[in-house]
Parts: structure tokens; C-alpha cells; sequence
């Protein structure tokens, strides 16, 4: 009697191999699967829209300071290299919008010239930037 309990025990141990297979998959499945918030690369004071609403990000996020710069993708460039880089990151996402954040202490020529850069790359979707005044 004693040697079969013995036996028992041997075999009430849980191997924690497979469990530890599924949840190492399953970290790799969630990295995978998660989208992450692109962001201008400046903080900029956003004006305020009684009509705004939330929308998901845009792949392209086109920033203008309140001097009249421009940041596309964390790095500043020029007017003249707007339509050339608005191409090159919708080449990645032919999908994709194009979402621009202008200071609301900004020129609205700029931002004019800024938009007409954008349409001249071939994007037919683009979006303003605007905060709620609840946020």
C-alpha cells in the first residue's frame, strides 16, 4: 500500500511547459497586433471646435508651429519638400489619411499652402486637427 501512494504523488505533479508555450504565443500575438499613436514630434496648441469629433489616427501627421514651421514625421522641413515626403509616407499605406495639426496662432497662409502641398501629392483625405472645448 505504501508503494502505491507513493507512485501517486510522482504522477500528481503538473508540467508547466505548455502552459508556459501558450502564454509566451500569446505575448507574441498582442506585440504583434498592437497598433501604436504616431505623433507629430511638437506639441502644438490645437484651436478649439464646438464640432469636433474623435477620430482614429491618420497616418500622416503634418505639424505648423505658431512661427510658421512645419514638422512631418519628428523632423522639420521645408514647404518646398511637403509634397515629396506627404509621398513618400503614403507610399508605405496607400490607405492612410492625412491629418494636419496647425498652432492656432499660425498664418492661414501657411496652412493654406501646407494643404495645397498635401492635395498636390495625390491625397484627397485630409483632416484638420481641431480640440473639443470640454478637452
Amino acid at each position: 500500500m505504501r508503494r502505491r501512494n507513493a507512485n501517486q504523488e510522482e504522477d500528481a505533479n503538473i508540467d508547466m511547459t505548455p502552459m508556459l508555450d501558450i502564454v509566451f504565443i500569446m505575448l507574441i500575438f498582442f506585440i504583434v497586433t498592437t497598433s501604436f499613436v504616431k505623433e507629430a514630434g511638437i506639441d502644438v496648441s490645437r484651436p478649439s471646435a464646438k464640432t469636433a469629433e474623435q477620430k482614429s489616427q491618420g497616418n500622416v501627421l503634418i505639424a505648423i508651429r505658431s512661427n510658421g514651421e512645419i514638422w512631418i514625421d519628428k523632423r522639420q522641413v521645408d514647404i518646398r519638400s511637403v509634397r515629396a515626403s506627404v509621398e513618400r509616407l503614403r507610399a508605405a499605406n496607400p490607405e492612410g489619411s492625412v491629418v494636419i495639426i496647425a498652432d492656432k496662432a499660425s498664418e492661414t497662409g501657411r496652412f493654406v499652402e501646407v494643404m495645397d502641398q498635401v492635395k498636390l501629392a495625390g491625397v484627397e483625405n485630409i483632416s484638420i486637427a481641431a480640440q473639443s472645448p470640454g478637452g
